[in-house]
């Protein structure tokens, strides 16, 4: 292993002084949490603040965490492949409800799957990574609008809120309404409001924020997923959510959500035929 770079340690260890709970410090302390003299840590703030990875307060003399460190996370999270990391979770959860499990992401106002482990039974719902359906009337896109700022889910609505089967929810207070419903219980259900006979759960993968990154669904068959099996599914699925945002690290992290920009990148240019069952 190679010698570490004193200077570069030591720039290091004042950047990480900084916590949730004191998220501003003044020279003196920082030098003390450090135990460096006060102006050894004076020059190291100064190259920190001039690369703008501190700011400092004329006002209070205290310091922050500057923007570049923000760029530098959202950079990691972007990078971040959750495919491979929600892989196993998936898995697991297929196995152990023994229908259709996919992973999405929103995109505009529709759900994108990136990926999908079908349902080892003879009937089942059919899906494609690549797949996209409307975000308000399936489980995945419910989940993840229930945890986004009401005037975004306002302008999603505008365009999303129409009927495919009967039991589409189509007003928009019912809507608003089914997704308060969603957040106090952590996870969403559809019954049938894309497709007939066709029912799911769903719970979104959430930064510290609460805010989605992306979602897990399960999904089938109504007539093995009526409404008594999704309450049942529901805390499940929620728990996979979670498991897979402590997996990738998220909660370490306290930054808003990110788009997965190049993943959808990739999906767009996939022309999935529409689900349907077999």
């Amino acid at each position: 292993m190679s010698k570490p770079i004193r200077a570069v340690d030591r720039a290091l260890d004042v950047l990480l002084c900084f916590s949730r709970e004191e998220p501003e410090l003044t020279l003196t302390e920082i030098a003390e949490r450090v135990v460096l003299h006060k102006t050894t840590v004076h020059r190291v703030l100064a190259t920190l603040e001039n690369r703008g990875f501190v700011q400092h307060d004329e006002a209070t003399g205290k310091y922050r965490l500057g923007l570049r460190v923000l760029e530098l996370a959202m950079l990691a999270l972007e990078t971040i492949d959750i495919r491979r990391h929600a892989w196993p979770f998936l898995h697991r959860l297929s196995e152990e409800c023994r229908e259709t499990v996919d992973l999405g992401v929103l995109d505009g106002n529709e759900i994108v799957y990136l990926d999908v482990i079908e349902s080892p039974q003879r009937v089942k719902l059919a899906a494609a990574p690549g797949q996209r359906l409307p975000a308000c009337c399936t489980s995945s896109g419910k989940a993840v609008l229930a945890y986004l700022p009401e005037a975004r889910v306002r302008q999603i609505m505008i365009q999303g809120l129409r009927r495919y089967t009967e039991h589409t929810i189509v007003s928009p207070d019912d809507f608003l309404a089914d997704l308060r419903a969603t957040r106090e219980r952590g996870f969403a259900i559809a019954q049938s409001e894309y497709e007939d006979g066709i029912n799911a759960v769903a719970a979104p993968i959430l930064d510290p924020r609460q805010r989605p990154l992306a979602v897990i669904a399960v999904a089938g068959p109504a007539f093995r997923l009526p409404m008594e099996r999704m309450l049942e599914l529901g805390p499940v699925v929620r728990q996979c959510a979670d498991d897979i945002a402590r997996e990738i690290g998220l909660a370490a992290v306290l930054m808003p959500g990110v788009t997965h920009t190049e993943t959808l990148n990739k999906v767009r240019r996939i022309q999935p035929e529409p689900a349907r069952t077999e």
